[in-house]
């Protein structure tokens, strides 16, 4: 039985290839183009390791010179010694040009649907096809789509799991006067053609251990939509808890869609925040680490993934920072729009 391993870099780029029952990672890689720095082999230098994110695994060897006890059960490994056991995905801190790996698939969608589901937002629905593989990529990653009609590239964030039938979604704001806002109000029809480029992107779902706080701030709702649809997938048995923030009441944006995953993730609960509310709004006002439990996560060691504007995510860890909240792991992504 083969598994689905992905490999993913500092740089960004994952790469995705089969590992057949107990054969060698490092050997499987190999076999598939993937030149991952190696020395001895013997599981004593450390040269080939990485970090178990997703998945089962064992290892044959490790000396302690080269992974420590701690290394261990932070689940970092030797690729030279490591069998695994199910799918799953490693991270390398480590640019993929030092393997001479190929980078992200250059790809063409067709449009399957285009609609504003806020007063700000509008979701992209792309048809890949199915003649060739399905697109491989890690919940939370994006992609770099071209805007038809120009030479330009912007890049937004699978708002959906990987399926084999490729259909994607991408979340996108509509700015007053952006390239890819004119084209989706103005020109864009279903049976468009769009290249893109993907999958890209550090951020992305780990091994699930512990409790789960997402935290989107506007359309970076969008990475963490595709996170949610993995968990319930998964059939996670940890709690969630997603905060949800924009600017005004009128951007947000897929209500039915979040409030259905409490039907399929125990646990789930959803919390909006807006920063500037009109008169009427009866919800949860100004900034989302406000809104924190602060002697909840002092006690409980929990995994937050923070997708947002760069002064929300600077804000969040200013807030974890300043409590002391050492048992919270953070994984964030920051992304800046474009105003052309």
């Amino acid at each position: 039985m083969n598994h689905k391993v992905a490999f993913s870099f500092a740089d960004g780029k994952t790469l995705f290839f089969p590992v057949q029952a107990n054969e060698i990672l490092l050997d499987a890689a190999l076999r598939n183009g993937i030149n991952i720095p190696l020395d001895c082999r013997e599981g004593v230098c450390g040269t080939c390791q990485g970090r178990c994110e997703s998945g089962d695994y064992s290892q044959d060897y490790v000396d302690e010179e080269a992974l420590s006890s701690q290394d261990l059960q932070q689940r970092k490994m030797l690729t030279c010694q490591t069998r695994v056991k199910s799918d799953a995905a490693f991270y390398f801190d480590f640019a993929s040009s030092l393997c001479n790996a190929s980078g992200p698939a250059q790809l063409s969608g067709r449009v399957t649907e285009v609609s504003q589901v806020s007063a700000s937002t509008a979701i992209l629905h792309l048809d890949l096809g199915t003649a060739g593989q399905p697109l491989d990529f890690l919940p939370g990653q994006y992609a770099r789509l071209l805007i038809p009609g120009t030479g330009s590239k912007r890049s937004y964030s699978f708002a959906n799991r990987p399926g084999a039938h490729n259909q994607l979604q991408f979340l996108i704001r509509l700015l007053p006067d952006g390239l890819m806002s004119n084209y989706i109000r103005e020109r864009c029809q279903v049976g468009d053609e769009i290249g893109l480029e993907a999958p890209l992107g550090a951020f992305y779902l780990r091994h699930i251990a512990r409790p789960l706080i997402l935290v989107a701030g506007g359309t970076g709702l969008s990475a963490l939509l595709g996170m949610l649809d993995e968990i319930a997938e998964r059939r996670c048995e940890q709690p969630v808890h997603l905060y949800y923030g924009v600017r005004d009441a009128a951007d947000l944006c897929e209500s039915a869609r979040i409030e259905a995953y409490a039907e399929r993730i125990p646990g789930f609960r959803y919390t909006t925040v807006v920063s500037e509310p009109a008169p009427g709004w009866g919800g949860k006002c100004g900034y989302i680490a406000e809104h924190f439990d602060a002697s909840e996560l002092r006690d409980t060691a929990v995994d937050m993934y923070v997708c947002g504007p760069p002064p929300m995510v600077e804000s969040i860890k200013s807030w974890l920072q300043s409590q002391a909240l050492d048992k919270v792991h953070l994984y964030y992504e920051k992304f800046t729009e474009s105003n052309v």
